[in-house]
């Protein structure tokens, strides 16, 4: 049985698991899933070490449409430039 990846977007913060600059370095991505399933595609799609959360703020209208200008298929994920 196929799985629904939902028809939303969700931010996550990535975080790298080195120190290089005295912090760790921080990257936000965007998967085209549900809350549930984002982490764990982000996660697939990072270097191993790495940590992610998901970013509770609500994407807004101007974001949303920005976000289907990747043109992410269900279940993609995207790092987000800044």
């Amino acid at each position: 049985m196929q799985e629904s990846f939902g028809s939303a977007f969700t931010i996550v913060e990535v975080t790298a698991d080195d120190w290089s600059a005295g912090r760790p370095r921080k990257e936000f991505w965007v998967a085209a899933a549900k809350p549930s399933q984002a982490l764990t595609l982000v996660l697939a799609a990072v270097p191993e070490g790495w940590t992610a959360e998901l970013v509770t703020d609500r994407v807004t209208q101007q974001q949303q449409a920005s976000l289907e200008k990747l043109h992410l298929k269900p279940g993609e994920v995207c790092k987000l430039t800044k």
